[in-house]
C-alpha cells in the first residue's frame, strides 16, 4: 500500500471508514521517527497526508498488548509535535486521525469499530463546551472535537463475518483476505488484485513481474508510435500552414500589385481626363474671347455704320430744308424728331 500506485485501494478504505472522499497526497513515513535509542519505539504502518492537509496514522497490530491505548496516545502525540515547526503557533497543530486494525481483543466492548473524539462537558450544566463564532472563522471548524485527534479502533476477530455496509466489506477482507463479488466497497477490488498478486509464489510472481514489464513495454511502443504519429502530424499540418501562408502571401502581393497597377492606371486616366477638360476650357475660353472680339467688333461697325446713317439722313434733312420742305415732311421722310429738324433749320440760318 505504500506504493503510490495502490493509493487508491488506502483510499478506498479510508473513505469508507471515515465516511468521505479521502485523497491521498503524499505517505509521510511507514514508521515513526526515533531520535535516540532511548526514544519509545512507536511504528506507524503508515502516516498519509490527504487533500486537507490532515494526518492519518494507519496501524495495524497483530500480537497482544496490553497498553495499546497508551501506544495510540503516544502515537499521535509524537506526530503533533514532529509536525509542530519551531517559532509556528499552536493554531498550525495538524489535525491527527488515528486507525488502529488490531488482531487481538482490546479492552471490554461488544462493538468491533469504536470511534473516540474529544469533548468538553460541563460538570454542572451538563453542556457541551462550544467553539466561539471567531473561533470557528478562524479555524474553519465548527466543534471543538474537529480539533483534537480522533481515533478509530476496529477489532478485526470481532466481526460476525455479516457484511451490512461498505466498511462492513472491508473488516470482512481485513479479516478473511478474500473478496466476494458481492462486495462493492471503494478500493476492494484493487486490493483483491494487490493481494491475488501477493499470493503468487516466487517463479508466478517473476513471470507475472515479466507479463507487468510486456505491458509497460507495448505501452511505451504505442506511446512511441503515438506520439511519432502526432508529431508527424503536426509537421504536416505545419507544413500546410506554412503553405497555405505562402499562398495567401503570393496572393495578397498580385492582389496588391493588382490594386496598385490599376490604381496606376486610374491615375492616368484621371490625367488624362484633366488634360482634355483643360484643352477643352481652353478652347472653349479662345472661342468665347473671339465671338466676344467679334461681337465688339460687329457692334463698333454697327456703331460706325448708324452714325454714318445718321450723317446722311441729317444731310439729307438739311438739304430738304434749303429746298424750302417742311418740318413735317422732312421728319416723316427721314425719321427724325420736330425737334431735330427744327434744330438743324435753326442752325442753317444760323450759318
Amino acid at each position: 500500500l505504500r506504493n503510490k500506485a495502490n493509493f487508491v485501494v488506502l483510499e478506498g478504505f479510508l473513505s469508507e471508514l471515515l465516511r468521505q472522499d479521502i485523497k491521498i497526497q503524499q505517505i509521510l513515513e511507514s514508521e515513526s521517527n526515533q531520535f535516540s535509542e532511548e526514544d519509545k519505539f512507536n511504528r506507524v504502518d503508515m502516516l498519509v497526508q490527504n487533500a486537507e492537509k490532515q494526518l492519518i496514522i494507519v496501524e495495524i497490530q497483530n500480537t497482544y498488548e496490553i497498553d495499546y491505548f497508551h501506544r495510540m496516545i503516544y502515537g499521535t502525540s509524537k506526530v503533533l509535535s514532529e509536525h509542530l515547526h519551531l517559532g509556528q503557533p499552536y493554531a498550525e497543530v495538524k489535525k491527527v486521525i488515528s486507525v488502529n486494525i488490531v488482531y487481538f481483543d482490546l479492552g471490554q466492548g461488544k462493538d468491533y469499530i469504536y470511534h473516540g473524539t474529544t469533548t468538553f462537558r460541563g460538570l454542572h450544566q451538563q453542556d457541551e463546551l462550544q467553539l466561539s463564532a471567531r473561533q470557528k472563522e478562524a479555524f474553519f471548524k465548527e466543534q471543538v472535537a474537529d480539533l483534537f485527534p480522533e481515533y478509530y479502533l476496529i477489532k478485526v476477530n470481532q466481526f460476525n463475518d455479516v457484511a451490512k455496509d461498505p466498511l462492513d466489506e472491508w473488516i470482512y477482507f481485513l479479516k478473511n483476505s478474500e473478496v466476494r463479488d458481492e462486495f462493492r466497497a471503494k478500493g476492494l477490488l484493487e486490493a483483491k488484485e494487490v493481494l491475488d498478486v501477493m499470493r503468487l509464489d516466487k517463479e508466478q510472481q517473476y513471470g507475472y513481474n515479466r507479463y507487468l514489464d510486456y505491458l509497460h513495454y507495448k505501452a511505451s511502443e504505442a506511446l512511441t508510435l503515438r506520439l511519432e504519429q502526432e508529431a508527424l502530424l503536426r509537421q504536416k499540418i505545419a507544413e500546410a500552414e506554412a503553405e497555405a501562408q505562402r499562398k495567401v502571401a503570393e496572393a495578397e502581393a498580385e492582389a496588391r500589385q493588382k490594386i496598385a497597377e490599376a490604381q496606376r492606371k486610374l491615375a492616368e486616366a484621371e490625367t488624362e481626363a484633366q488634360r482634355k477638360v483643360a484643352e477643352a476650357e481652353a478652347e472653349a475660353r479662345q472661342k468665347i474671347a473671339e465671338a466676344q472680339r467679334k461681337l465688339v467688333e460687329a457692334e463698333t461697325e454697327a456703331q460706325r455704320k448708324a452714325a454714318e446713317a445718321e450723317k446722311q439722313i441729317v444731310e439729307i434733312a438739311k438739304k430738304m430744308i434749303a429746298a424750302g420742305a417742311a418740318d413735317d415732311f422732312i421728319a416723316q421722310v427721314t425719321g427724325l424728331t420736330a425737334a431735330q429738324v427744327a434744330q438743324l433749320r435753326g442752325g442753317l440760318q444760323a450759318d
